[in-house]
């Protein structure tokens, strides 16, 4: 079972990322685009596990205050772009507790530093650079309150992964 842990969105920020998508592609960015019921925000990467009870005893044992968290800037790496989270000490701070609980427990998990993104185009063809300035900012400041963390399974399907919550 391919694993990951990760906090879901609620329907503004993805109406945002939407909007988002919607914007680069109307100026011919093209690719991948990530569909809404897959838009999450990964705190770990766990890969194939066979034992997601164990996994969710660790989740369940890590305390988590209710913060916010914002959407702030885009990016990319390589061919896949993203849409970034404002700096939260908060989010932070989830990020490491949770990372530090999978390794005392040895869950293995992706050790890559934590950088906070959603993914929104895989194998993205264009540039944000073509977007013209402004267009795309106003989606920024799309906000949630985050109050828990999900396990979640990642499976091929046939038009695509799918993602369902544990």
């Amino acid at each position: 079972m391919r694993l990951f842990i990760a906090i879901n969105l609620n329907d503004e920020m993805k109406e945002s990322l939407i909007g988002i998508q919607h914007t680069m592609g109307a100026y011919g960015m093209r690719g991948n685009m990530t569909v809404p019921d897959n838009m999450h925000l990964t705190l770990a990467f766990i890969g194939d596990y066979d034992d997601p009870e164990y996994v969710k005893s660790v989740i369940d044992s890590i305390e988590i205050r209710p913060f916010d968290m914002t959407l702030s800037g885009i990016g990319a790496f390589k061919d896949l772009w993203w849409v970034g989270i404002e700096n939260s000490a908060p989010l932070q701070a989830v990020a490491r507790r949770l990372r530090r609980a999978l390794a005392e427990a040895d869950i293995p998990f992706d050790r890559k530093k934590f950088s906070p993104h959603i993914t929104i185009i895989r194998r993205a063809k264009g540039s944000p650079a073509d977007v013209p300035a402004g267009e795309i900012d106003q989606y920024f400041g799309a906000s949630m309150t985050v109050d828990h963390i999900s396990l979640m399974r990642s499976d091929r399907g046939k038009n695509g992964m799918i993602y369902t919550e544990l």
